[in-house]
């Protein structure tokens, strides 16, 4: 018997049993998308927490922490393979307060001093301009704008929101090329040091989240003893010749495979590092035994569908008694006998996993279209909508797994009465009507 005869064979089956196939398809169906949607949510918040984290951070990037300037060795650091920038930042405490001026406005600004070189050896991007290459050019925030103000745009804000319910919000154009002037006042002090002048040719990357003001003032770090001179001048004596910065580093590894090595390195030098990728190691462990959980109680609906092909499976070895006993007095052996029960096992078990991959698709489609916006009108303040959190990812691998779970199941629900069909006597099969 031909393998094309044998699929004729059970399609002519399931057609004269067609009520009872399709109740047994429909609850093979419903365990299987059960098992992927369940899984398929496991696989959504992994996703959009993988996103949310390496928005926020360079993948490449290891921050070093040290609260002396001298506080690590930066020539050995430099030296470990894959490492392919040390980027030093240098920043006032709260001792020192800066005062930026642009035309008639006036603001503050986050200053640090930097290695441009180090930067763009890390490839740290810009959002416009190019770094400094003279110690009078600057690299400015990307919000810094927004903070410098009039004295009537302070005022509003004194206020209150205007009568359009909304405050003003500063300078609204691109900084590029504008010069601003920069000086230092201490800590409950009347003088401020003297004001230099500074040519932005460089902004920072937009802030990844809309709440994130970026209002930092990237000086060359030539200028950090000039401008500690042109402090010491105005400060009293129990001010002066102190250390008013606070120092970070930041390790910028090759690529992303180099990251674990280079941190080894680091912790072997007793320094405290923190990497992304080591959050994002922790994540997947976390998803993993969920995803795994989840798989694990989609299977158990799957399990007990499995018990639906079962006793259809009885019934049509039943059923079929004397069919079986005609097949096996014309030469039919027991390995057909069984194959042909087997492959109708399988055949409900496909077609109820192909429906339930569709269904599945369909919900999760679904659920992130309709879900963010059901939230936002429960919880308006929420932001869950603007975040753009997926709910339910169904990624290939996911759908490999539970066919297989799918169509396994189904084909060892059949095997028991298929083997129960080759063990049928000629004779007293023969014998039924």
């Amino acid at each position: 018997m031909q393998f094309r005869d044998q699929v004729d064979f059970v399609r002519q089956h399931v057609k004269k049993n067609l009520m009872r196939i399709f109740t047994t398809i429909l609850a093979t169906t419903m365990g299987c998308a059960f098992l992927i949607v369940l899984a398929s949510i496991a696989f959504g918040l992994q996703g959009s927490l993988k996103k949310e984290i390496l928005s926020d951070s360079a993948v490449t990037k290891i921050e070093v922490y040290s609260s002396e300037e001298k506080g690590i060795d930066q020539k050995a650091i430099k030296e470990i393979p894959n490492v392919q920038a040390l980027v030093g930042t240098a920043q006032f405490n709260s001792a020192v307060s800066p005062t930026v001026k642009f035309e008639k406005r006036t603001g503050y600004g986050d200053v640090k001093f930097n290695n441009f070189e180090e930067q763009h050896k890390a490839k740290i991007k810009l959002s416009k301009g190019t770094y400094p290459t003279n110690d009078d050019e600057i690299v400015v925030g990307y919000n810094l704008g927004q903070n410098l103000l009039t004295k009537k745009e302070e005022q509003s804000i004194k206020e209150g929101p205007n009568e359009e319910g909304t405050s003003n919000k500063g300078y609204q154009h691109s900084l590029l090329g504008k010069t601003i002037s920069l000086s230092f006042t201490p800590e409950n002090g009347d003088k401020h040091t003297k004001v230099r002048q500074y040519k932005i040719v460089g902004i920072g990357e937009k802030p990844s989240k809309d709440w994130a003001m970026d209002m930092s003032i990237q000086l060359s770090e030539t200028m950090k003893p000039v401008i500690l001179k042109d402090f010491n001048a105005i400060a009293d004596k129990a001010m002066k010749d102190k250390d008013f910065y606070n120092v970070n580093y930041s390790v910028y590894a090759t690529d992303i495979e180099a990251v674990k090595g280079v941190l080894k390195e680091l912790k072997a030098m007793n320094l405290q590092v923190y990497s992304v990728t080591e959050q994002l190691d922790q994540l997947n462990v976390f998803f993993l035994a969920l995803k795994v959980g989840l798989i694990f109680v989609g299977t158990i609906a799957v399990l007990i569908a499995s018990i639906g092909i079962f006793n259809t499976m009885t019934m049509a070895v039943t059923e079929r008694t004397r069919e079986i006993g005609v097949m096996k007095a014309i030469g039919a052996g027991p390995k057909l006998i069984q194959r042909l029960f087997v492959m109708e096992s399988a055949y409900i078990g496909i077609l109820g996993t192909v429906i339930a991959v569709i269904i599945s698709y369909i919900i999760s489609f679904l659920a992130n279209f309709a879900l963010p916006k059901i939230l936002d009108a429960v919880m308006p303040d929420s932001g869950i909508g603007k975040a753009g959190i997926q709910f339910s990812t169904i990624p290939w691998e996911l759908v490999v797994i539970a066919s297989l779970i799918s169509i396994g199941v189904a084909i060892m629900s059949g095997w028991r009465p298929a083997r129960k069909a080759t063990k049928v006597d000629v004779i007293q099969a023969l014998r039924q009507e």
